[in-house]
């Protein structure tokens, strides 16, 4: 596979439900001081609107010190720690001042790149291939990176990754040069109980690595 270029900043600061359907297909691509890369295939994001506009959204009342990343300039990672557990990757949209953000929910790793695979389940306690001979490399794979902890946690994303520039760095989202796989759907928000009816997660229709929801509707 040959990996595309990072998107530009205009590419982010456009309005927030243009910017998630967008990064469906486009690769998260974590490179390492070694040259190595560790490389996943969007497929499932869901979009926070700005300040009053989405009570979902960190930024829904107010610019504190630890949503201050979504006021800043588009392109950067707005990261946090949910429940005290897991660490959750955002992608700040629209012009400064906004605060709207779209959270990077799962990705498909790219079996290509066979040792950022093997390194990212070591990162996420598992072993690179199924234990159970029944259970396929495909089905064994798919819980490496099918929900937005896991995800960081197997590219290695912490607290210190926060207000990183994915338009440049060890850490960026580039183009795909293969096609998107499937069409795009849309549906409620899940994980969260404030305006999760709001269809604003998007995700690659038949996708292994897609979290399991309700039914949804053809973009």
């Amino acid at each position: 596979m040959k990996l595309g270029a990072t998107f530009p900043r205009s590419f982010y600061e456009r309005p927030c439900l243009d910017v998630a359907p967008d990064l469906l297909g486009a690769l998260l691509v974590r490179k390492l001081s070694d040259g190595k890369l560790w490389v996943g295939r969007i497929v499932e994001v869901e979009a926070y609107l700005g300040v009053g506009e989405d009570p979902a959204s960190h930024a829904y009342r107010r610019e504190t010190p630890r949503n201050r990343a979504m006021f800043g300039p588009a392109g950067r990672l707005y990261v946090y720690q949910s429940y005290g557990m897991h660490i959750c990757a955002n992608v700040v949209c629209e012009q400064a001042g906004r605060a709207a953000a779209v959270l990077l929910r799962a990705v498909e790793p790219i079996r290509e790149f066979s040792s950022g695979v093997t390194e990212m389940c070591r990162n996420r306690n598992l072993h690179d291939r199924p234990k159970n001979n029944s259970q396929t490399i495909d089905t064994f794979l798919r819980q490496l990176t099918n929900g937005p902890g896991k995800l960081t946690q197997a590219f290695g994303i912490t607290l210190d990754d926060y207000g990183a520039d994915l338009t440049r760095g060890s850490l960026t989202i580039r183009k795909s040069l293969d096609a998107r796989s499937g069409p795009i759907l849309q549906s409620g928000r899940i994980g969260i109980s404030t305006a999760c009816e709001r269809p604003y997660r998007f995700y690659l229709a038949g996708n292994p690595y897609v979290s399991p929801a309700r039914a949804a509707k053809k973009r």
